[in-house]
């Protein structure tokens, strides 16, 4: 910490009352704590989150301000932006979301979310980066230092083992110390060690039976003492328990979701404690030096800080890039894609999530979107009058049958927020009313898409999930499409199989029931605003598509460690049994076939591997790489170590590179390597089932 810094902080800290420094280490708003007017030092002002910045609130309850001027740039959603497996896009997107939230007068931006993708049935997976350490935190760090590069502090979220939303608040996490420092930390070190991130949120769960936002272990031992990390640390909304733990562990700020400001554990009943003497009024001073400390990184006090912008052209251009990298080819047989613009007379989009905007939902990661190009919007305002292009439903969701957050009698929906502390923090979903009324609704969709897709020469399919699905709160049961997608899936190709099939969402569904009758299907995410734009070019060859996927895609969750090994969700206790057999370390080690294994993306061209080089006292290796198809592309490297030790993974992601080739061009690619690779054999290729070149390290 500079000592120049912490000088003026004490200076500072010397003048202000008890009460002074109590406002400033918990919530006097929903999303502020209380400054110090007289003395000069604002309110922290914080937001939600890592899509774009949140809408505004009135102060003290969850009823939207409801003016016009915080709508915002919606970007891709953390798995969209680790499908691209490019750090300079990671950057630039992490630069928009700073200037954007600088630009709406925040301090602290609730993001990135880099928790490990455990399982694929956990709701909050589309905020998170990847199932692989290394990949999660190569991302996230250029991702923070564009955030902040803006006078904002990335708040890293959820440190630590936060890897369900079944009782969130309570669930007790058991894990092996060696796995946990192996697979859950390291992302985390990586943010703070290389990212320089300012701030982090503790998480809702339990770790050994000690909350995380209260745990010495977590936010002492290794945080503060282990890593040298001296920015503030928040707690997540709620996380909060114990006055005297949370007191008295390096936890600076506490937030939550009630109006009860002054009954925060480290409000009122944390002053008590001081004034009785059973707290030392120095554990308050040593939490308000590191908040006054941020504040002066970020020139919140100097007078010296950048303004920053919102809803820029620029912004937008960077997104939609961001958008188009992340859109993964995973089936392309019979080279259907892309298509011929020229022999495009009419085309049918069939699956609501071709006309379905996804900006509002998904818990704290909601946006209110300036805008969101829908992919039946995409495809159409590319084609123009020449080729007809109409739409299907297809297929409808329970919804429009009273499964929603209306709470009855004609009033307004209220913010699931106001409740989120109930119930172990999970977000209870009614079962999917299956009645007669909404069978007979799907079918009569069902055969109108059926009979449609006689008569159009070109069908493509887009469906997959939502945010009813991929949600804050909410863990789904397993992986099957919703809305009976199966069935009408099945029911197309057997009319239409030249039919191309486009999966939305953020985590992996099942597709056995249609996946071998298909030669043709793309996998997009929430893409953010630009997200039917980008799919479209995809689609029409605009771009090429160099997408890789940053999880493993399970024919069922059962083929998932977590489930097959581990525990999950588990019963108020969860045991990672499967310990350092996570994603691909499982399937890879154990001959676990997925339905597409990590890093798998095809694209419009091909690439040939040739002369791989390691250079030990250098630490790096080299590698050549062709482009030997017909167009330009970008091909994604990926460098795996395998360690040729008992009872570890086969194999491990410890570098990719991601280059550009026009066609026929060939480039050198030089990877460092800061993992010691004595013993170990070297494997390089485009995913982790696609090795094209071994050397021995």
């Amino acid at each position: 910490m500079d000592t120049e810094m912490v000088k003026k902080a004490k200076k500072l800290l010397g003048e202000m009352t008890l009460d002074e420094k109590i406002g400033m280490i918990h919530g006097a708003q929903l999303f502020e704590t209380e400054g110090v007017p007289r003395l000069g030092i604002p309110p922290l002002k914080m937001s939600d989150g890592p899509m774009g910045v949140r809408h505004e609130f009135e102060g003290d309850q969850w009823k939207t301000v409801g003016y016009s001027d915080d709508y915002v740039t919606y970007l891709p959603c953390n798995s969209a932006l680790a499908a691209t497996w490019n750090r300079n896009l990671s950057w630039e997107t992490g630069c928009v979301l700073g200037e954007e939230a600088r630009g709406r007068g925040k301090d602290v931006i609730l993001a990135p979310g880099i928790n490990i993708k455990r399982s694929p049935l956990c709701g909050r997976n589309f905020e998170y980066f990847s199932e692989d350490p290394y990949l999660t935190g190569e991302l996230a760090v250029p991702f923070i230092r564009g955030v902040q590069s803006f006078d904002v502090a990335a708040c890293l979220k959820h440190f630590a083992v936060n890897n369900q939303e079944t009782e969130r608040l309570w669930v007790d996490v058991e894990i092996e110390e060696q796995v946990l420092r192996a697979i859950y930390l390291p992302a985390f070190h990586k943010a703070v060690a290389k990212g320089g991130v300012l701030a982090v949120m503790g998480a809702y769960n339990k770790l050994w039976g000690e909350h995380c936002c209260e745990s010495r272990f977590l936010l002492d031992k290794i945080l503060r003492e282990e890593w040298d990390y001296d920015g503030a640390v928040i707690s997540d909304w709620g996380a909060v328990h114990d006055t005297d733990r949370a007191a008295r562990c390096s936890l600076d700020v506490e937030m939550s979701v009630t109006s009860d400001f002054n009954a925060y554990c480290m409000a009122d009943p944390l002053k008590e404690k001081v004034l009785s003497g059973e707290i030392s009024e120095s554990v308050v001073d040593e939490k308000v030096i590191r908040i006054l400390v941020l504040m002066m990184r970020l020139h919140m006090l100097d007078g010296r800080r950048k303004s920053g912008s919102y809803n820029t052209e620029v912004h937008r251009r960077k997104v939609l890039e961001a958008a188009r990298e992340s859109v993964v080819l995973l089936k392309n047989e019979k080279d259907r894609l892309p298509l011929q613009r020229e022999n495009l007379k009419n085309v049918l989009l069939i699956g609501e999530n071709a006309d379905r905007l996804h900006a509002d939902g998904g818990g704290s990661a909601e946006i209110k979107a300036l805008y969101e190009i829908s992919p039946l919007m995409g495809l159409k305002s590319r084609l123009g009058g020449n080729v007809r292009v109409d739409y299907a439903r297809g297929y409808c969701s329970s919804e429009e049958f009273g499964e929603n957050d209306r709470e009855g009698n004609g009033q307004e929906p209220h913010n699931w927020q106001e409740t989120s502390l109930e119930d172990g923090g999970s977000r209870l979903t009614k079962k999917e009313a299956e009645g007669s009324l909404l069978k007979e609704k799907r079918r009569k969709l069902r055969q109108e898409a059926v009979e449609l897709a006689k008569c159009f020469d070109t069908v493509i399919y887009i469906g997959g999930l939502d945010h009813s699905h991929d949600c804050e709160g909410n863990d789904r049961e397993n992986m099957k499409l919703p809305n009976e997608q199966d069935d009408l899936i099945q029911e197309l190709l057997e009319v239409r199989p030249d039919m191309i099939v486009v999966m939305i969402g953020g985590s992996p569904v099942e597709m056995g029931a249609w996946i071998d009758k298909t030669d043709t299907l793309v996998w997009g995410w929430y893409a953010g605003m630009e997200g039917g734009n980008a799919m479209a070019e995809v689609l029409l060859g605009e771009t090429v598509p160099s997408g890789k996927l940053p999880e493993t895609f399970y024919k069922t969750h059962l083929d998932c460690s977590a489930h097959a090994l581990g525990e999950f969700p588990g019963d108020k206790k969860v045991s990672y049994k499967e310990g350092l057999y996570v994603g691909y370390r499982y399937n890879d080690t154990y001959s676990v076939e997925p339905q597409f294994c990590f890093g798998h993306g095809l694209s419009y061209t091909t690439f040939e591997y040739s002369a791989l080089q390691i250079k030990k006292e250098e630490k790096r290796i080299c590698f050549r790489i062709k482009n030997t198809g017909k167009t330009a592309g970008k091909e994604t490297a990926q460098l795996y170590i395998r360690r040729k030790k008992k009872d570890w993974p086969l194999q491990e992601l410890i570098g990719f590179e991601k280059v550009f080739l026009e066609t026929g061009e060939e480039k050198e690619v030089v990877m460092n390597i800061e993992t010691d690779t004595a013993g170990c054999e070297i494997l390089v290729g485009g995913s982790s089932r696609d090795i094209r070149l071994r050397c021995e390290g």
